[in-house]
């Protein structure tokens, strides 16, 4: 048996095969991302709208405003309130949060993704976690302030922390 049965032809034939896979990969790539990216942004409009449905699904963003965490800022265009989306390092990977804040106040917060532990610190998600940061002034705030879930600190203090980031944010709009 020749070199080129034994060794080259399977080298030759393996790459062969990660060319085309590569390029059925890229093309599977180009036509998802602008559908993924749709889906993406009409899923934060829906979350705008349903912590400030007062704005009635009409927001325009603001820029210039720089704070660590902070990924975007939209204002409702018609004046009636701020939803920041913020970011906070978990147990379990990165915490998204949107924050909406009406009057110089948090009216509620929302977390739209998050890869914590299971039965543990997805009680991040519970109406008991999230409820309490609703009322609290725009101001920095502990842990202590929250009902923070016991046994998942890490995922309070990354919700809390994102939040701060949004207080900063919020209190930098001019």
């Amino acid at each position: 048996m020749s070199n080129w049965n034994r060794i080259f032809k399977p080298i030759v034939v393996l790459c062969a095969i990660c060319v085309v896979i590569t390029g059925a990969l890229a093309a599977t790539n180009n036509v998802t991302a602008p559908i993924i990216e749709a889906a993406t942004i009409a899923a934060q409009n829906a979350a705008r709208t349903e912590l400030l449905p007062e704005a009635e699904g009409a927001f325009s963003p603001v820029t210039g405003i720089e704070v660590d965490n902070v990924t975007d800022i939209y204002t409702a265009d018609n004046g009636t309130g701020t939803v920041i989306t913020c970011e906070g390092k978990g147990y379990g990977g990165t915490i998204t949060v949107m924050v909406a804040f009406v009057d110089d106040t948090i009216k509620q917060i929302k977390i739209t993704e998050q890869t914590e532990t299971a039965g543990l610190g997805t009680k991040i998600e519970n109406e008991s976690f999230w409820g309490s940061f609703s009322g609290l002034a725009a101001q920095p705030f502990t842990i202590s302030d929250i009902n923070a879930i016991s046994g998942a600190t890490i995922s309070s203090k990354a919700v809390t922390n994102a939040v701060n980031a949004a207080v900063e944010a919020y209190n930098q709009i001019p």
